[in-house]
């Protein structure tokens, strides 16, 4: 069976989202901007996770090393930046 270069070019895309999603995953847990790169990088996990019911992803491991970060650092800096909004309005 011969693959059609629809199926590929659909599994390198697949790959790329999941190479972009590690990128981005660890880029998340630079202080304080680091919640923007953590939803791009969830955005990206997830758009590569639906590819992942079609075809097996080789870049598997990574996505969820980034989906990890990502929502470590949108977790921690985003409760951060909360306080520091917060106390810098209130005192």
């Amino acid at each position: 069976m011969k693959a059609t270069p629809t199926s590929a070019a659909a599994k390198l895309k697949m790959m790329k989202a999941s190479m972009r999603c590690l990128v981005l995953g660890l880029m998340s847990l630079i202080p304080v901007i680091g919640v923007g790169y953590a939803v791009f990088a969830l955005w990206y996990s997830f758009s590569a996770r639906q590819q992942e019911r079609n075809f097996w992803n080789p870049a598997k491991p990574p996505r969820i090393i980034g989906l990890v970060c990502a929502t470590l650092g949108a977790l921690v800096w985003g409760a951060v930046d909360t306080i520091v909004i917060f106390n810098a309005f209130n005192h």
